[in-house]
């Protein structure tokens, strides 16, 4: 089972470009080297973000930016800008249907994926970028006082 990277790549790539607005760091290469993946990744979910109106962006010059305000984005609309509306947890649709726990295992877990859906969507509506970006900064100051200039006014 390979699980999507990309809902915490796209959260990666919105802070940064928060926290190195107004700086010459915001290239496609520069986004890259901090999430350790190659830049075309990096611009297709920026890409992604954009359409979803998460970010603006222009072509041709490394000037992202949010937009909206970070504590009026939400991680649901993160989600939903990279994984669209699917589930975050799936049921297996290939099961024996001549077997016990096969013929019933989808209704059940269809049931069971469906409430969690439900509760995962009503935290992550509540959880902003804001406040993940505000523990980033928190985490950088203690982990390395000397960038606490950086971080500080996300505090």
């Amino acid at each position: 089972m390979k699980y999507s990277l990309q809902l915490s790549d796209a959260i990666h790539i919105l802070a940064y470009i928060h926290i190195f607005q107004g700086t010459d760091l915001l290239s496609s290469d520069m986004i890259a080297s901090s999430i350790e993946t190659n830049p075309t990744n990096v611009r297709k979910i920026m890409s992604q973000l954009k359409k979803a109106d998460l970010i603006h962006t222009t072509s041709g010059k490394p000037t992202p930016v949010l937009a909206k305000a970070p504590e009026n984005i939400n991680l649901l609309e993160i989600y939903r800008s990279i994984e669209g509306n699917t589930n975050l947890i799936q049921v297996d649709p290939k099961t024996n249907p001549n077997c016990v726990v096969g013929a019933n295992i989808q209704e059940v877990l269809a049931a069971t994926y469906s409430r969690l859906q439900k509760k995962v969507e009503e935290e992550m509506a509540v959880i902003t970028l804001d406040g993940l970006i505000k523990q980033i900064a928190l985490s950088e100051k203690e982990k390395r006082p000397e960038n606490q200039p950086l971080v500080e006014k996300f505090l």
